[in-house]
């Protein structure tokens, strides 16, 4: 049967503003950090910071600083299911795929932002704060800080072309990602880190990136752009 991991604090927590008796006070930090989880206030936030980027020029970067904490508030609020002993064990993340295209798209807002990826993903982490646990946070940044660098490595010294790239830093970097991130992520979802969880999620992150990298290895042998600027 399938399980189903507990919500994260920003659709469960009931923030009430606090008052003195007869009159009003100041927010401390903590009650300005819980009024800002609050889904009709985190929502807005995150696509404000989006929108930034887009109308910056930058869509990928806005894609990217959006992405993050989508998937940060999807590993404790998306259901999961049961990997089989002989498989590993653990639990399989259906939104593992994603994951894996949002490395891609960290890829490309790279091609936009250059060495300025680094804010970008601390925007990201900072927008992650309003929608998940603060220990998948820190999970989640220290496991994009290891995964950033091989990416940056990749993408400043190859130069091979984007579709290789793509598969090279996706071949290096998801590994490390999946085992930071479910190492440090299962301090509180117990359970969690098993052989099985790590490789399904591996595989799910080299799939949505190898499908990207085909799609772009197609337009280079086509002779079209390999930028992949949206619409």
């Amino acid at each position: 049967m399938a399980s189903q991991e507990p919500r994260p604090p920003v659709a469960t927590r009931n923030w009430r503003k606090a008052r003195w008796p007869g009159k009003k006070r100041l927010m401390s930090a903590g009650e300005i950090f819980l009024y800002l989880q609050q889904w009709h206030i985190a929502v807005p936030v995150v696509l404000a910071a989006m929108a930034a980027f887009f109308f910056a020029g930058k869509r990928w970067s806005a894609l990217y600083v959006g992405l993050m904490p989508f998937i940060n508030w999807s590993f404790a609020a998306v259901q999961t299911y049961p990997i089989p002993d002989w498989l590993g064990g653990g639990m399989f993340q259906p939104l593992a795929v994603v994951t894996g295209l949002v490395l891609v798209v960290r890829d490309f807002a790279q091609r936009e932002l250059r060495h300025w990826i680094w804010g970008a993903m601390l925007i990201g982490l900072l927008l992650s704060s309003l929608t998940s646990w603060i220990t998948i946070v820190f999970a989640s940044g220290l496991a994009f800080l290891i995964s950033e660098t091989v990416d940056w490595a990749v993408y400043t010294f190859s130069k091979r072309p984007l579709s290789e790239r793509i598969m090279i830093s996706s071949l290096a970097s998801a590994p490390l990602d999946q085992v930071v991130f479910i190492g440090l992520a299962s301090l509180v979802v117990p359970g969690i880190f098993a052989w099985g969880t790590i490789l399904t999620g591996i595989v799910s992150k080299l799939a949505g990136a190898w499908v990207v990298s085909r799609i772009v290895a197609w337009r280079e042998r086509s002779g079209g752009d390999t930028s992949m600027k949206p619409a």
